[in-house]
């Protein structure tokens, strides 16, 4: 099977994706089936001078950060380096919130702070005729699983069925609320007390965004192991086109309902099924789980 050569730039970023990246626990064998010919941490082909000066052959383009016109690598502009090397490659693929959705440096200094192709919810004009080859992994930071495998995909000439933003439906149609180990608090209405407890959901008094988050957290493990919810904190929502979001440790509420629903359920539906379950008390769920 071809070597397929992939050219990594870095937008406007904290690299927190390249890092997760390299958390990949396969990463030895992943680098013997592909070729970096440019990324800002690992060992490459070219320099990333050699990248903006000539025009090297590459097939996937990666993107890692926010793109802006005023913000340069190697004296030229972010988006002009995309736009010399997009058109050539047989897939972009986006590699997290900020280079997906604009992320949490659309806030920042830089003029004209995006995504490739969105900026948050709202669909981008600049590189439209770069949209059918685009992949977008959102996420801040990535999961390294995610990346990997579509990257493989793309290797094995895999057709991945995308969402409207463009992500994978393999790893996105899901929500974090999807394998929660919480559940069952959730559909009692059994808040945790505090951060960091085995007991109790956290989307009722913490603002954990699970039940309206695309994402496979609870699914595919971080590290093999865990997710946030696993170990006691909510849900940051940090897939989505919205994040980030102020307040994120609080659900915000209108007369005692929750302004963000699970998604798919009306506010006449939530009322209905918390009067019922309000009619349950169930003493196992109001105990600690490892008590003596």
């Amino acid at each position: 099977m071809k070597m397929i050569k992939l050219l990594w730039l870095s937008g406007i970023t904290c690299n927190a994706n390249t890092h997760s990246f390299l958390n990949y626990p396969f990463i030895e064998q992943f680098l013997n089936d592909f070729e970096f010919i440019y990324h800002p941490v690992l060992d490459s082909s070219y320099t990333l001078q050699e990248i903006v000066s000539n025009e090297i052959e590459c097939d996937v383009l990666l993107i890692e950060g926010s793109i802006s016109p005023e913000f340069q690598r190697a004296d030229v502009s972010i988006e002009d380096i995309i736009r010399k090397y997009a058109p050539k490659v047989q897939k972009i693929v986006t590699v997290g919130t900020c280079a997906t959705f604009g992320g949490i440096f659309s806030q920042s200094d830089y003029k004209d702070v995006t995504g490739l192709h969105f900026d948050k919810e709202q669909k981008n004009q600049k590189f439209e005729n770069l949209f059918d080859k685009t992949i977008s992994i959102s996420g801040c930071p990535i999961h390294p699983e995610i990346l990997v495998n579509t990257l493989y995909a793309i290797k094995g000439d895999i057709a991945l069925r995308l969402d409207n933003f463009l992500r994978p439906k393999e790893f996105y149609a899901y929500t974090v609320h999807n394998g929660c180990v919480r559940n069952e608090y959730f559909e009692y209405k059994v808040d945790a007390h505090q951060f960091g407890e085995l007991e109790g959901c956290m989307f009722y008094d913490h603002g954990c965004q699970a039940p309206f988050t695309h994402a496979s957290c609870n699914k595919i493990l971080w590290n093999e192991v865990n997710s946030k919810t696993r170990v006691g904190l909510p849900c940051f929502g940090c897939t989505e086109p919205t994040f980030p979001k102020a307040n994120l440790f609080t659900t915000k509420k209108n007369m005692g309902v929750p302004e963000n629903l699970p998604l798919g359920v009306g506010k006449r539906v939530y009322l209905t099924l918390a009067g019922i379950t309000k009619a349950f008390k169930i003493p196992r769920l109001e105990k600690k789980l490892l008590d003596d």
